[in-house]
């Protein structure tokens, strides 16, 4: 069923595609707040030449983990929900707020008031399919106010979201290999961050793998954040061969007794292809080291570019088989509805969602919690 606002908007410009985004996104990540008394000195990447070649090699590798200081997850202050619901303030604003705007005054909803919350939906990134599955519910419920309306809605959305382990079970006998993709600027470098000073607080042991060797700067920034979260570092040259960091990344893991391996990726190379094909090559690399790994491929998706994070997870996922979603920045955005795009249009769990900067504001995805604060 589709009302008014849909009839007279389907035919215009359609969102960047997939292909485009992919090769469009060139924004750095967000820098990594700077380590007490961490700056990088100049040199201090190692570039000798058994460090930047081929996985094929291993009888003499140099598997040095970068020491660091132990770092703990700071308490929070006023409980999660209450975080949440204040970081999720944008979108609540354009979604509560305006169905109390459409309502307000009505003694029945009708079909102006229908068109008006489809409009309201849509342009909240809902998505076009599931907001016409949402609006045919509603046409068909009997429904007389915004809190009755708001309610059936949190019954409808909370139905087709989620709620998943956020980790898979951990063999303690292997390291566990964890791949991290997306494009520059959605927050790879901290979503691994705050995921490894998570799993580390839990009583895991922890290694960052800097794979990410084509972007100024990934790697300092990488390092910083390992510190922070208390994690061990292996890392390359720049412009190393990034199959061989992996490589040597898992074997050091291996030798050391980590129980979690954290890879980063680039997410740019010359050609969406170029980038898709070295993907492959690092997940088959690890492949060879450890059956089974990796063992999840965690995508990191920014909430903030709205419809063009399902056509990038579309692109990922066709390539690598995405086991896993990380939605960044919905504290910067009036549009938190894509969660639920994603989630109806994707059969890929959402694990995550990050509200903030902070290395706690990376949390496991909660639906019940998340449409609570949301609506």
């Amino acid at each position: 069923m589709a009302f008014g606002w849909f009839k007279k908007n389907k035919n215009k410009s359609p969102p960047v595609s997939a292909e485009d985004q992919v090769v469009e996104v060139q924004e750095d990540e967000e820098p990594a707040p700077e380590a007490e008394g961490q700056k990088m000195a100049p040199g201090e990447i190692p570039a000798s030449e058994d460090q930047i070649a081929g996985p094929e090699r291993t009888a003499n590798a140099d598997f040095s983990v970068e020491p660091v200081d132990d770092a703990t997850v700071a308490p929070e202050s006023g409980g999660y929900f209450k975080r949440l619901k204040n970081r999720l303030s944008k979108s609540r604003r354009n979604l509560s707020d305006g169905f109390e705007k459409v309502l307000v005054g009505k003694k029945k909803i009708d079909e102006e008031a229908l068109e008006e919350l489809e409009e309201l939906l849509i342009t909240s990134d809902i998505g076009v399919q599931t907001t016409m599955a949402l609006m045919g519910r509603l046409a068909t419920a009997k429904v007389a106010n915004a809190e009755e309306v708001k309610q059936l809605l949190k019954e409808e959305i909370l139905s087709i979201l989620p709620s998943p382990n956020p980790v898979q079970e951990i063999n303690k006998n292997t390291p566990h290999v964890i791949l991290v993709v997306g494009v520059n600027g959605v927050g790879k470098t901290t979503t691994i961050g705050k995921l490894a000073a998570s799993l580390n607080a839990s009583g895991n042991k922890v290694l960052i793998a800097a794979a990410d060797t084509f972007r100024a700067a990934a790697v300092e920034q990488l390092m910083i954040w390992a510190q922070k979260a208390g994690a061990e570092f292996v890392k390359h040259a720049d412009n190393a061969d990034p199959a061989a960091v992996a490589f040597d990344a898992v074997a050091a893991a291996r030798a050391r007794e980590c129980d979690i391996v954290l890879i980063d990726t680039a997410g740019r190379l010359h050609t969406k292809v170029n980038l898709m094909e070295e993907l492959k090559k690092i997940k088959r690399t690890v492949a060879k080291q450890i059956q089974g790994a990796p063992h999840e491929i965690l995508l990191v998706l920014d909430a903030t570019t709205g419809q063009n994070a399902l056509s990038q997870a579309k692109l990922f996922n066709e390539a690598l088989g995405i086991t896993g979603l990380a939605l960044t920045k919905l504290d910067g955005t009036a549009k938190g509805g894509i969660v639920i795009a994603i989630c109806n249009s994707l059969n890929i769990p959402l694990q995550y969602i990050g509200i903030g900067e902070q290395l706690e504001d990376l949390r496991p995805f909660d639906a019940g919690q998340f449409i609570d604060a949301l609506l």
